[in-house]
């Protein structure tokens, strides 16, 4: 008897052939499943509440029509946005959500994420004598909102299901790096999260989300010999370290640690900190980027810029800081399963007709298989 080319072993026919489309039809399913994923440090953050709402329904800074431009030509499914003043209201993110609609870039959920920035502790944390101001606030911030997170997507996001991690105190992170002119009172108050520390479920297809763990941490400079925010910044990256490996003291009045998060997952936002580069305590973001639940895919831009006496390459930075030196400030780190389909920088094709800001971040970007 002559053996068919197709027999697959002791199986029925109809076992064989459900195989075979199986087979067929294995990429058309996975493509179901494809996203696109971004982070974004943007210049939408302002020096004072609802001036971000005037200038999107205006039209009148260029930093902000930039920033609207590189969001337009991104076209992810899912993005992130660090530095976003939020809103109780959600005006600001409900008129960028319009504007970027009227150009056909059409995000049917929207989320504002509170941020710790702004909101007063009345205690003197930079002991200058006065209880209120923006170094006085559970975060630097001119206004409470000031520097917040949005997250715009096509795809429904859970909340029901989303985790803050925002509130937990600074001194309640296991082996936390404390300052040392840290009083009593504050240590009972100060939150470790300078915007926010969230876990958001995005729902891509029935019965399966992808849980987005977002972050934006203080810059490790603007201190002094305290090294407070250099401190804390490293602290807010060792956070995830300890959710990841189930160490994570839940908030009060809750006790024990909080899960790790269920995969597929990605931890995305700004660092504000170069594992190799600058200033900061880089241990803990170093961890993190090795650690055995994810892969740094390593985006890279197109870029010639070179930096001369710098361990990091060039091609991996996210950010320009005033006068041209790269760092790697934003990151885009999927757990293992996850296959990855491509990652970049998106820097621009030409350096924009604006005064040079302190720092120009550019986005991270990502197209993702899920599970």
């Amino acid at each position: 008897m002559t053996r068919s080319i197709l027999f697959l072993g002791p199986q029925s026919l109809f076992a064989k052939l459900a195989v075979l489309l199986w087979l067929a039809l294995w990429p058309s399913l996975a493509a179901a499943f494809d996203l696109t994923l971004a982070t974004f440090t943007t210049q939408f953050s302002q020096s004072g509440p609802g001036l971000l709402l005037r200038h999107l329904q205006k039209s009148d800074k260029p930093e902000v029509e930039q920033d609207i431009a590189a969001i337009l030509d991104m076209r992810a499914d899912v993005v992130v946005l660090t530095s976003f003043d939020f809103d109780y209201d959600g005006l600001a993110l409900t008129t960028l959500q319009k504007r970027l609609a009227d150009q056909g870039l059409i995000y049917t959920d929207t989320l504002g994420l509170q941020p710790n920035t702004g909101i007063p502790t009345w205690l003197d944390l930079n002991h200058d004598g006065a209880l209120s101001g923006p170094r006085d606030a559970q975060a630097y911030g001119r206004f409470a909102g000031q520097a917040g997170m949005a997250v715009l997507s096509r795809y429904p996001l859970d909340r029901a299901h989303i985790r803050d991690f925002t509130a937990l105190l600074w001194k309640d992170l296991p082996q936390a790096n404390l300052p040392p002119d840290l009083t009593k009172d504050a240590r009972l108050l100060q939150r470790l999260s300078t915007s926010g520390h969230y876990e958001v479920p995005v729902v891509y297809a029935k019965g399966k989300a992808l849980r987005l763990l977002v972050w934006s941490a203080t810059p490790p400079i603007f201190d002094g010999p305290e090294d407070r925010n250099g401190r804390r910044n490293a602290d807010e990256t060792d956070l995830w370290l300890h959710l990841l490996d189930g160490t994570l003291p839940m908030i009060a009045p809750a006790t024990g640690t909080y899960a790790p998060p269920q995969p597929p997952f990605v931890i995305l936002g700004q660092a504000s900190l170069d594992p190799f580069d600058g200033s900061g305590l880089s241990l803990s973001l170093r961890e993190l980027l090795r650690h055995p639940q994810l892969q740094d895919t390593e985006p890279r831009g197109q870029t010639s810029h070179v930096d001369t006496g710098q361990r990091g390459d060039p091609a991996l930075d996210t950010a320009l800081l005033k006068g041209g030196t790269g760092l790697r400030l934003d990151y885009l780190l999927p757990s293992r399963k996850i296959r990855v389909q491509s990652s970049a920088v998106l820097w621009p094709a030409q350096k924009p007709p604006m005064a040079e800001p302190v720092t120009q971040h550019f986005p991270v970007w990502a197209r993702l298989t899920l599970p």
